[in-house]
């Protein structure tokens, strides 16, 4: 599957995630010029298809879509909360497009998983609050704040829209750990492309 180009209409029951070393993966995505149908239909199949893959957020690049939108759903629990000051939690998932960030507090580093790197996880060192600004499916900008695994859920998301995958942020010893199967995913993503019988762009 290539990726989609601005030109063409997009079937959102389509849609699949892309694995690393999918070239999508580090493409910059562009800003959406205009909160439209089609952008609505796709942001809604891409909850959908995190709810289906058990993940807590997904990017548009990561389903071969090069725009500045990504969706995130972090459910409470006993320590997660959307009525914590700030917010640890969302209540649903929230479609933010063409978001920007602004950090601050003190950094640490959580266990991170990806979609797109299936079976590899390691810690990543990030600021602690994020405020994030972005715009609705009205077409309407909104600003949250949000700390905990929400903060992080954000910060990783909006990493894919500049083409930066967690591989790129893990500490060394996260690196060494997970070297091998990192490898493995390389190797059979060169496979897939084989089979293709052309790049995936």
């Amino acid at each position: 599957m290539s990726t989609y180009d601005a030109a063409m209409a997009i079937d959102p029951t389509s849609l699949e995630i892309r694995i690393h070393p999918d070239p999508v993966l580090r493409r910059v995505a562009d800003p959406i010029p205009a909160v439209t149908d089609e952008v609505r239909a796709v942001a809604r199949a891409m909850v959908e298809l995190m709810r289906s893959a058990d993940g807590i957020g997904l990017a548009a690049p990561q389903v071969g879509i090069p725009w500045r939108l990504f969706v995130v759903d972090v459910p409470p629990s006993e320590k997660r909360s959307p009525d914590s000051d700030p917010p640890t939690a969302t209540r649903g998932p929230v479609i933010y497009i063409n978001p920007r960030l602004t950090v601050s507090g003190p950094t640490a580093a959580g266990e991170e998983g990806c979609l797109s790197l299936p079976d590899i996880h390691g810690d990543v060192i990030r600021p602690t609050i994020v405020e994030i600004e972005a715009t609705d499916l009205e077409g309407q900008r909104f600003t949250q704040r949000g700390t905990g695994l929400l903060g992080v859920c954000w910060q990783h998301e909006n990493d894919h829209l500049d083409g930066v995958l967690i591989i790129d942020k893990m500490t060394q010893l996260s690196r060494l750990k997970n070297r091998s199967a990192l490898r493995e995913l390389e190797r059979e993503g060169a496979r897939r492309a084989e089979r293709d019988g052309k790049r995936r762009f």
